[in-house]
């Protein structure tokens, strides 16, 4: 009797955790990845990438969760045709042998159910390095044409270039590189 009752409570604690994981496919067409960098010290220079996908993963009860994103470096563009070609070469992005910039968390920090930061690996280049995530706004409702919960959030982050082998140009152009991601994803 009571080997029942102790696998029945553990049946309810997985049950119970299982069904508070919310799974989240990014929504490419509402989430935009940016950058700036500072040229010369007189202005920010900007730049955006137009295809990003991924997953997030959150158990809000239990705190923890998951962040799997990928960008297509190639999709980068900057106002500037010359500018881009010279991003998309190998100096820089080199998308012909590194299509993809990708992060992967490690852990989340919560404040209540609303993710606050995420660690994890950036990986530019081949090279990867750990980063924090500034999480801000992030908030979840009905998303009002599919029906299904949405959430949505501004994340951002500060980089060196340099450490991604992006060298090039130092004494012209910053090596801190700021990063900001309007994101929004709809639940699975």
């Amino acid at each position: 009797m009571w080997a029942r009752f102790a696998i029945a409570a553990l049946l309810v604690v997985f049950a119970g955790r299982a069904f508070s994981q919310e799974n989240y496919r990014v929504d490419p067409l509402h989430t935009a990845a940016t950058f700036s960098v500072s040229h010369l010290g007189l202005s920010l220079q900007r730049g955006s990438f137009g295809r990003t996908t991924g997953m997030v993963m959150l158990d809000r009860g239990a705190r923890n969760g998951s962040i799997d994103v990928a960008i297509d470096a190639a999709s980068v563009t900057s106002g500037s045709t010359s500018r881009e070609t010279m991003l998309k070469g190998e100096d820089y992005f080199n998308v012909a042998q590194f299509p993809s910039i990708t992060f992967k968390s490690t852990s989340l920090k919560f404040d209540g159910d609303r993710v606050v930061s995420a660690d994890g690996e950036l990986t530019i280049r081949g090279v990867t390095k750990p980063v924090t995530l500034t999480v801000a706004d992030f908030k979840c409702a009905i998303h009002p044409a599919t029906k299904k919960p949405a959430c949505g959030a501004e994340v951002t982050a500060s980089v060196k270039r340099s450490e991604f082998g992006m060298t090039k140009n130092q004494a012209s152009t910053a090596d801190d590189v700021n990063i900001a991601i309007a994101i929004e994803a709809i639940q699975q």
